[in-house]
């Protein structure tokens, strides 16, 4: 028999796994803390974006506060480690355990499957090329693509060096590893024995339909109520893999098969799966929070469409280049443009959008969200554009 939820059931579930019930975010959270949120969420998605904070910061401030971000960085680069980098959702940072898991994924891209066009080659008639940057990274130590690169160095995911994206193909393959990350963003490589735990190295590599089955079990964990694209797409999982393991998991009760009203595809429900009770709270998302990351599942689950639109021409942007949805007491009922402005040491709203339907208190709650934000990225004021204060009652536009 399935299980029948209510949309609004669907969605507090949903909440309640992604650590949304009943928050309590006094910025007092310390490493532990952060620990737990990750290996909670299974990942934080890392991205180039700066406009703001670089994306894997911002679920945690979400979820817990202002906390100080400096201690992210130190859990990120700890050793032993317990967080490492790789492909999970998309670039990633992952618990420690989760490596042996990803392996089936390295071992593709060995074959030059499942990466980017671009790297194809050196898996096959290029392969000397990455070889030889392996080497040197065994004999020298860790690297960057900048320490490999003669000449001025390329910027940008489509003008990368042919260093650069056999440096990436070997990342992608599990070849090399990534120690940590330079003030610029960069990424340094390592060979895996001098970054990841002997343990875990040591761990038997599970086959493929096994990993993916315990993959697709914590999607379905940390995201509570979901369909079949939900769950692969968590840690983007192609539709021909998930098939048998979900079918498995059904079997063995990990997950149940279940109806959710106005939801057009079959649901899965978490065994463990619960509604917590509270759901009040506010708090800005980022667009790679996974709340949200799926446009799908964000519109079934709030109604909300969402798309971000850095790649959208100026002209054509509905919304801003920049947008983080306001989530308040369990709906998203707000959304905002946003950037830092470094040089005025300022946070800029340039646009707000309130829903239809907002509660009358959406802008206060959000002018306070965004003040936190500022103090949190230490920028002493909070600017709104005349267009972002147009949105807003008029009692807050100048506040």
């Amino acid at each position: 028999m399935k299980t029948e939820l209510s949309a609004s059931e669907a969605r507090r579930i949903a909440l309640t796994a992604q650590g949304f019930n009943g928050l309590q975010r006094d910025g007092a959270a310390g490493a532990g803390a952060l620990r737990r949120a990750i290996r909670r969420l299974g990942l934080l998605q890392i991205d180039s974006v700066n406009v703001l904070v670089r994306a894997h910061y911002l679920p945690l401030f979400s979820r817990l506060g202002a906390y100080d971000r400096t201690l992210l960085d130190r859990v990120a680069e700890a050793r032993p480690k317990r967080f490492f980098e790789y492909w999970g959702h998309e670039a990633s940072l992952l618990p420690i355990d989760l490596h042996p898991l990803l392996r089936w994924r390295m071992a593709r891209a060995r074959q030059g499957q499942g990466v980017w066009r671009a790297f194809e080659p050196f898996a096959g008639e290029r392969r000397e090329e990455a070889d030889a940057l392996l080497a040197r990274i065994e004999q020298e130590g860790p690297l960057a693509a900048s320490d490999l690169t003669e000449g001025p160095a390329t910027k940008g995911m489509w003008r990368w060096s042919s260093v650069k994206q056999a440096l990436e193909w070997l990342f992608w393959a599990g070849l090399v590893a990534a120690t940590h990350r330079r003030s610029s963003f960069e990424r340094v490589y390592d060979i895996p024995e001098r970054v990841l735990p002997r343990a875990i190295l040591e761990t038997p590599t599970p086959s493929g339909n096994d990993a993916r089955r315990e993959l697709l079990a914590r999607s379905a964990a940390v995201l509570g109520a979901a369909t079949a694209q939900d769950l692969r797409d968590y840690y983007r999982i192609p539709a021909a893999d998930a098939r048998l393991p979900i079918d498995q998991l059904v079997e063995e009760g990990t997950l149940i098969p279940a109806r959710v009203r106005g939801w057009r595809q079959p649901a899965y429900l978490h065994a463990k799966a619960r509604a917590g009770r509270k759901l009040d709270g506010a708090a800005l998302l980022s667009p790679f929070d996974p709340l949200i990351w799926h446009r799908p599942r964000t519109e079934r689950l709030f109604d909300f469409r969402y798309r971000l639109e850095i790649y959208t021409p100026a002209h054509k942007r509905e919304h801003g280049y920049y947008v983080l949805p306001f989530l308040m007491d369990g709906a998203l009922v707000a959304r905002v443009d946003l950037k830092a402005d470094r040089k005025a040491c300022a946070l800029v709203a340039l646009r707000t959008h309130l829903e239809e339907g907002a509660p009358a208190e959406t802008g206060e709650r959000l002018m306070a969200e965004l003040r936190l934000m500022a103090d949190w990225l230490g920028l002493a004021e909070l600017i709104l554009s005349p267009e972002a204060a147009g949105a807003l009652p008029p009692s807050l536009d100048h506040q």
